[in-house]
């Protein structure tokens, strides 16, 4: 293996990673402000995120499948290219919208087509990516080389939101067509052309025939947790079903901890306009340093608690459950942005905790021949949650503020209940480890 090559080859493919997800959480973050400045309806906002990640979940897998026979290379220009074409179409149509030439129904229909792109081609650069990394590392190398990869998600999920506000661009010309929020969608659509014009240029043809995975949805506290390395690198002889006893437990654990976090951070961009009595484009740096903070918990529990601790996957569900349970009220009942960045924070470091959790109880409760099938659920799991969580998070808002919040409250209190019941300590001889 020529190491300088390859160095060069990881250093490309990670930034791959990283521009997809800031690229859409940067997105995420302005679209509530955006929404408002337009005059649309806050669900319609939920809703554009709603469209792609269902298109994600459904897309993934066959762009996994798929790289098998068509290449690897090629399946990461398709996802690099759609993942530019739809953030360029996205600042287009919103731009139209902020100079009135589109209306704010039209804005955001035109908007959630553009949408469509990235999750149906977008989806196919991560399962590419993770196949090229495996066929040049060893076998000794390649978990650890993975799990390097898939931290470029977490990572972009704290520099969209923290950079997004200083997109914010004014007039092209002077008296020519205001950019304004839509500035986050164009920057990253540059990067994306820049990216995809190194790939060309710089990544090798195939080498190997290693399998990748299918990757969760890149979304607000949407953290790698390190099921789709378990999938990439684990054979699988053994189908699972969703209900089967030995994950069962995990599985409903999962489905409640990514909802409560889908619908709590989907939330945030409304709450701290409104909390705040701020226009949407001041609320622009508030929302990116509480977004970030809470990204950053999340990784910190990953990164740094997880390891040191050396809880076991119950323990995990159990503590991050109950930290979301006074976090979700903490930023339902906060009437400051220290309260509101505080809960959400807290909120987000007891997700961190508990979606690895889920994810090596998962793993831990079946044989070796049955990961790859595992894990393979517990990643539809993570991104079945940004389907549905966001509009219902949103949905909850538009009845009453604190809603979306006490209701992840009560669903994570209920969570806890059930887990000190239903889940049962895993044997640590199986499977993988919690911070994997």
């Amino acid at each position: 293996m020529n190491v300088r090559g390859f160095d060069r080859t990881f250093a490309l493919l990670f930034a791959v990673m990283l521009a997809i997800a800031a690229g859409n959480t940067a997105l995420q973050s302005v679209l509530p402000a955006l929404g408002r400045s337009l005059g649309a309806a806050d669900s319609a906002v939920a809703a554009v995120f709603s469209v792609s990640a269902l298109l994600w979940v459904i897309a993934a897998p066959f762009w996994a499948n798929r790289s098998d026979r068509h290449g690897r290379r090629a399946m990461v220009l398709l996802g690099v290219a759609g993942f530019t074409v739809s953030l360029l179409l996205c600042g287009i149509f919103l731009m139209l919208g902020i100079n009135g030439v589109l209306g704010p129904l039209a804005t955001f229909v035109a908007f959630i087509a553009a949408r469509v792109i990235y999750g149906t081609f977008g989806s196919a650069a991560p399962p590419a990516v993770q196949a090229i990394v495996a066929g040049r590392t060893t076998r000794e190398e390649r978990t650890q080389a993975l799990t390097l990869l898939a931290s470029a998600f977490g990572l972009g999920t704290i520099l969209g939101p923290a950079i997004a506000p200083y997109l914010v661009l004014g007039h092209v010309w002077s008296g020519g067509p205001e950019i304004g929020l839509a500035g986050p969608a164009f920057v990253a659509a540059a990067i994306g052309a820049a990216i995809w014009i190194a790939v060309v240029r710089l990544l090798p043809q195939d080498e190997g025939f290693e399998h990748g995975a299918a990757a969760s949805y890149p979304s607000i506290g949407g953290q790698a947790t390190g099921a789709t390395v378990t999938a990439a690198t684990a054979p699988s002889s053994e189908k699972i079903g969703y209900f089967d006893p030995r994950v069962r437990a995990w599985i409903i654990s999962g489905l409640v901890i990514g909802h409560a976090q889908a619908m709590t951070g989907q939330a945030i961009g409304f709450l701290i306009i409104d909390r705040l009595a701020v226009s949407p484009i001041d609320a622009l740096q508030p929302t990116g340093l509480v977004l970030m903070m809470g990204a950053g918990a999340a990784l910190l529990a990953q990164w740094g608690l997880i390891p040191m601790l050396d809880l076991k996957p119950r323990a995990l569900v159990l503590a991050g459950a109950a930290l979301g349970v006074v976090g979700c009220v903490a930023t339902g009942s906060a009437t400051s942005l220290y309260g509101i960045a505080l809960g959400y924070a807290l909120t987000s470091l007891g997700m961190g905790l508990a979606r690895p959790g889920f994810t090596a109880g998962s793993s831990l409760a079946v044989g070796p021949d049955a990961q790859g099938s595992v894990a393979g659920k517990v990643t539809s799991v993570n991104g079945a949650a940004f389907v549905l969580g966001p509009s219902i998070g949103v949905g909850l808002y538009e009845l009453w503020r604190p809603l979306p919040y006490l209701a992840a409250a009560a669903a994570l209190a209920c969570l806890l209940a059930y887990a000190w019941l239903s889940l049962r300590p895993s044997d640590p001889g199986r499977g993988a480890s919690p911070a994997q």
